[in-house]
């Protein structure tokens, strides 16, 4: 009853014509798309900081939470425009792994589902990948939180 793992000759063909046809990655290029993209996302969140901190006295500590909003809402509305998907084809984790990846998905699935009604549809739908990202994000911020305050009670910090 042992299988042994002793390929056909026609498994071995077949094998032989995938690796033929198999396109090839640019993982180089994709991997500088990435990075130039993200690193554009990053630089227009650094100078809504700095608008932040100039014209409404927010503290660098401080400045953080509207600069974080207004990148979301951004990428909001160029999801809802369309123009943010063209940039995550362009640049793959560049434009998803920064939190305006965050805001594209949540208004991706509302897009997708609004047929189906603003209750059941939009609201119903909008969170079901957003939403595992914001209970990972509590449920991390509860357990450093508890971590922190067990660390001062016993006099470590």
């Amino acid at each position: 009853m042992g299988g042994s793992n002793q390929k056909t000759v026609e498994q071995e063909k077949y094998e032989q014509l995938q690796k033929k046809h198999e396109l090839k990655r640019p993982v180089a290029k994709n991997c500088l798309r990435a990075f130039w993209v993200g690193g554009v996302i990053c630089l227009v969140g650094q100078a809504l900081s700095y608008f932040y901190i100039y014209f409404f006295n927010f503290t660098e500590q401080t400045a953080g939470n509207p600069t974080v909003a207004t990148l979301v809402f951004i990428s909001m509305l160029l999801t809802g425009f369309g123009v943010y998907d063209h940039l995550g084809q362009y640049s793959g984790a560049g434009s998803a792994v920064p939190v305006t990846g965050f805001g594209n998905a949540v208004i991706s699935a509302a897009i997708e589902h609004r047929t189906e009604g603003f209750v059941l549809g939009v609201g119903g739908n909008m969170f079901k990948l957003a939403g595992s990202v914001i209970l990972f994000g509590v449920f991390s911020a509860f357990v450093v939180a508890l971590i922190k305050t067990l660390l001062i009670m016993w006099g470590v910090i």
